[in-house]
């Protein structure tokens, strides 16, 4: 008796990755093995790069915080040991936040840090 395939499933299986690379250049979206690889390297740089995404924010806001602090006269670390030693818990997207769009309400914050 021959062997059965079942050529439904797997043809839909690649046909479902082949809708995936839809958009991508060359045979990296109609040659199967190339395409099938392709998007599983797509899936590792976008697991990569969600952690990426936050370690960038972090380091923007960080940029952020500490150009609108030397405004004021103080350095990023002297500015965020003065908030805790105020008290203030604050976190970094906030302030960030507050230096861009509300400059007189950082400047408020920073203050009420020096003066603690």
């Amino acid at each position: 008796m021959p062997r059965s395939v079942n050529h439904v499933a797997s043809r839909a299986r690649r046909k479902k990755v082949l809708k995936l690379t839809r958009g991508y250049f060359g045979a990296r979206r109609n040659v199967w093995t190339v395409a099938k690889n392709t998007w599983e390297k797509g899936l590792q740089y976008a697991y990569r790069d969600r952690k990426n995404k936050k370690r960038n924010f972090r380091a923007l806001w960080i940029q952020r915080i500490n150009a609108a602090a030397r405004l004021e006269g103080l350095s990023y670390s002297k500015l965020m040991g003065a908030l805790h030693k105020a008290g203030i818990e604050m976190n970094r997207k906030v302030l960030a936040d507050l230096a861009m769009n509300h400059p007189e309400a950082f400047k408020a914050i920073v203050t009420k840090a020096k003066n603690a």
